[in-house]
């Protein structure tokens, strides 16, 4: 059977088991990451969890510091990548989610609607939730607020902290990305609409930097 082509776009470790998964169930024809940054005090450069581990896999790399750069834009369209998947990774414009026939989708560690933004994991904590989890949804314009695809639960127990959390998630994303994967790759996908109607949670970024 043909593996679905796809470019993975993602920079923290929290999308390295997501790239893994789909590594192993499908053609990666590249991944797209963050440039690397000089960082502490020696200012050395350092890569991306991303970039390490497509290295380390031979996944072919592109790190554009614009993304609607031409030359850019014309070397994953060339590529012929069916599907691009997100996670943890900046907004993407439409030049670039409106490539791919199958779409683009986006793994979020909530459950949408609520908890929309950059910092999901922080604010279940700081808001006391009891549950959580994931949700894939296609990109659109509007940050996280696409059409849902699936969404498991994640129970948030009394011993756990960001770190935890954040491992667990990872890794019920990373199995409910690739379910994802196969019901829109074989056209059994049944979206959702978000529901806007009513008082949303939310998670914006907790400094400005």
């Amino acid at each position: 059977m043909k593996k679905t082509k796809i470019i993975f776009f993602g920079t923290p470790d929290f999308a390295v088991k997501s790239l893994k998964v789909i590594n192993d169930n499908f053609d990666v024809v590249s991944v797209v990451t963050s440039p690397d940054k000089k960082s502490g005090r020696g200012l050395k450069m350092n890569e991306s969890e991303v970039k390490r581990f497509s290295s380390d896999n031979n996944i072919p790399i592109k790190q554009p510091e614009n993304l609607t750069n031409e030359d850019f834009l014309n070397e994953i369209s060339s590529l012929g990548a069916e599907l691009f998947i997100v996670v943890a990774f900046k907004k993407l414009p439409k030049e670039v989610f409106s490539i791919p026939a199958l779409g683009t989708i986006n793994l979020h560690a909530s459950l949408l609607p609520d908890y929309r933004g950059a910092a999901p994991i922080n604010w279940v904590l700081i808001n006391n939730e009891r549950i959580t989890g994931v949700t894939t949804f296609f990109i659109n314009e509007r940050i996280d607020h696409g059409d849902i695809i699936l969404k498991e639960e994640v129970m948030i127990t009394n011993n756990d902290d960001f770190e935890t959390l954040y491992n667990k998630l990872s890794i019920v994303g990373s199995k409910v990305l690739l379910k994802t994967i196969e019901i829109v790759a074989t056209g059994k996908a049944k979206i959702q609409k978000q529901d806007d109607n009513k008082d949303l949670k939310m998670a914006p970024k907790l400094n400005s930097n």
